[in-house]
């Protein structure tokens, strides 16, 4: 499924018109969505999205519903239309048109699913328990990794993190059902009953596949049992965003030595690795801890546990009651009222099998090549901002100050859609096939990517599909990515003024540009190399500017009496604090080259200023199940929508201008943070 985060993407600009239009799109900006009973000065989130709060209501199949939910909704419906047509043709239907269709046409044959109840998984069932020894069992477990499920560990190709040219092997920490690791080993509330949400579960999913009530509660217990354990030994997520932690580079005789009851030798023999000598084992202490469990385990207990991760990937694609149960554990974990149409289901899976094949098409649809240059030029004018910004700096000396443009001006832009799409002509798409259809597809790719090994990086590559809505920064690349899927309103509205597209998409484009030079971003070089290019002083001012944001966010409550985790989120805070300040003071350039004078003027009441800010506040105006809260802090690196926008503004002295803000209001922070 798609997970909507705020990585995201462009635009440009266009000439100014009202706010208030008979005819927007779903989704634009509105002054009617201001609460005007509000002081912006006192809670400025709620006065920007008071009154679409009031008249949101957060769809049934839906988690949560904001700008990202309401413009996947409307992407979704043309990508159903693409598919439908693809689905409903025979002859003469060129390969792209063919696979895509035919994956649709068996995902939405529910009958077909429902006839075949469990059938379409024994196989791979059967394999697991002819299994006679451990041994055995990782050539398993190297097979199902292949086709989707990733029980136990991970495995996976990505770039050396000091020579990012060249593509290695990378094994990592995995093999839990459960969203986080702090979900097995702590003891809040919510934690025992997700725990209990999950031996449900798979006491039903066991059930389902054959065994009596009282043996498949045993088997539940042991999958509860061994992922306990494997999360006892697994980095938590905070520590995990410091790419320092998790460089571990070996030789593969090295990793294979660290946990020789992983028979890592013979896993890399049956998944098909080519040859290599080196490999970064991210978590070693995860692979010397659980080299000790698999030892002590019962062969049974693993192969219940393989077992069930098989179940559990197959769940979605199975027979209704599969299908049910599945949706049932979903709805514990984010409170979603009600299972997705089929059909949204549907494409989400031919967008997450076949997404560049699909994205073809959509851009076909949707975006055109005037689309694309109108962001690279609004990219290219934010990139001027954040240049200017980072030469301003009072804290930073002019030796890093030269680094830090040589990394900005490395920057790859990358908008819309691939240069070249992905050949997807090796993957087999049969009609009435689902399971094997979503099996094949995914083999195709985890062959594709451990492929990749031992070989240069191609840096052409994307790491997401042209439909999706989002939009991202890598390190490893140096890059910033926005598909054409996030390129309309309210991000970007081609009916809206400057000001209200720079508070949208331009200070997306900001926020993107920052995280290069955000708590994990700077700590890569132009290159992508893991390098530190700061000078000893620098890196303790910086340090000390993003402690002030971590302590500021780590003070927001979420929901009831749970904080946001400051630490966590701090990438994502500072980017998009770094993202507002580049992106106004991108569009008060503007307003001052304007020979026209048109950019400066109000409109509907408002200062170009507050339209820049009214327009950011309305990106993030949202509403979401408590459910769905309570995991997104435990698991989310993003702050909830309300402090996104209170926690930028309050550290704005352009905000409190704007809006005739006064010390001591909550919208104008005592100690303000700064740091970009």
């Amino acid at each position: 499924m798609r997970v909507f985060r705020l990585l995201m993407a462009g635009f440009l600009i266009l000439t100014a018109a009202s706010f208030s239009q008979s005819t927007k799109p779903s989704g634009s900006f509105s002054v009617d969505n201001i609460d005007k009973s509000v002081d912006p000065c006192v809670d400025f989130y709620q006065y920007a999205c008071g009154n679409w709060i009031k008249n949101s209501e957060i769809p049934g199949d839906r988690p949560s519903w904001q700008s990202f939910s309401e413009l996947d909704e409307s992407n979704l419906s043309v990508e159903r239309g693409i598919l439908e047509k693809a689905s409903a043709g025979s002859s003469g239907r060129n390969a792209i048109d063919q696979k895509i269709g035919d994956l649709y046409g068996s995902c939405m044959d529910e009958k077909a699913a429902d006839a075949k109840g469990i059938a379409p998984v024994k196989p791979e069932l059967e394999r697991i328990a002819a299994a006679k020894s451990k041994a055995m069992l990782i050539d398993e477990i190297a097979h199902i990794h292949l086709i989707g499920p990733n029980p136990l560990f991970n495995f996976y190709s990505a770039s050396d993190l000091h020579n990012a040219d060249q593509v290695i092997a990378y094994i990592d920490q995995g093999g839990l059902s459960l969203p986080d690791r702090d979900y097995y080993v702590k003891d809040d509330a919510d934690k025992v009953e997700m725990r209990k949400h999950l031996t449900e579960y798979a006491t039903q999913l066991f059930t389902l596949a054959g065994q009596s009530p009282q043996q498949a509660a045993s088997s539940a217990e042991q999958v509860l049992l061994v992922e306990t354990l494997l999360a006892a030994d697994s980095m938590d997520r905070t520590k995990r965003r410091d790419p320092k932690n998790r460089d571990h580079k070996m030789t593969r005789d090295e990793a294979v030595a660290l946990a020789p009851d992983f028979y890592l030798n013979r896993y890399f023999a049956a998944v098909g690795a080519p040859d290599f000598t080196a490999i970064n084992v991210t978590n070693p202490d995860f692979f010397k801890q659980v080299n000790g469990v698999i030892g002590s385990l019962p062969l049974e207990t693993l192969k219940t546990y393989v077992t069930w991760h098989v179940l559990r990937g197959a769940a979605p694609w199975l027979s209704q009651p599969f299908v049910d149960a599945n949706f049932k554990m979903r709805q514990a974990l984010t409170g979603q009222k009600q299972i997705q149409d089929r059909w949204k289901r549907c494409v989400d899976l031919v967008d997450g099998s076949l997404g560049e094949a699909l994205g073809q098409r959509y851009v076909e649809a949707t975006f055109g090549a005037d689309g694309k240059a109108r962001m690279l030029k609004m990219v290219d004018t934010l990139e001027k901002s954040l240049n200017d910004d980072i030469q301003g700096l009072s804290w930073m000396s002019d030796e890093t100050k030269k680094q830090a443009n040589v990394k900005l001006q490395a920057i790859r832009n990358k908008i819309g859609y691939p240069d070249q799409y992905r050949d997807y002509s090796a993957v087999t798409i049969k009609t009435g096939d689902l399971l094997g259809n979503v099996e094949r597809a995914q083999e195709f790719e985890s062959k594709r990517q451990i492929a990749k090994i031992g070989k240069p990086l191609d840096r052409k590559e994307w790491g997401m599909t042209p439909p999706e809505v989002n939009a991202y920064y890598s390190g490893s690349f140096n890059e910033i990515v926005f598909p054409a899927g996030i390129l309309q309103p309210p991000f970007f509205d081609k009916s809206m003024d400057d000001a209200v597209n720079f508070g949208g998409i331009g200070l997306v484009i900001g926020h993107e540009l920052t995280h290069g030079f955000d708590d994990q971003g700077r700590k890569f070089d132009p290159t992508g190399n893991l390098r530190d290019w700061w000078t000893e002083q620098d890196g303790k001012e910086f340090e000390k500017r993003v402690s002030c944001v971590a302590d500021e966010y780590s003070n927001f409550v979420a929901v009831d009496n749970l904080k946001l985790n400051g630490r966590l989120t701090l990438g994502e805070n500072t980017a998009d604090n770094g993202g507002a300040r580049i992106a106004l003071a991108a569009l008060e350039r503007l307003i001052a080259e304007d020979k026209t004078g048109k950019e400066g003027q109000s409109i509907d009441g408002f200062t170009p200023e507050q339209r820049f800010f009214l327009g950011f506040g309305r990106v993030w105006c949202e509403k979401q199940r408590p459910e769905f809260l309570r995991m997104q802090v435990s698991t989310n690196p993003h702050s909830p929508g309300k402090y996104r926008v209170n926690g930028v503004v309050q550290n704005m002295p352009e905000f409190q201008k704007a809006f005739g803000c006064k010390a001591g209001q909550p919208m104008v922070a005592e100690n303000a943070c700064h740091v970009w």
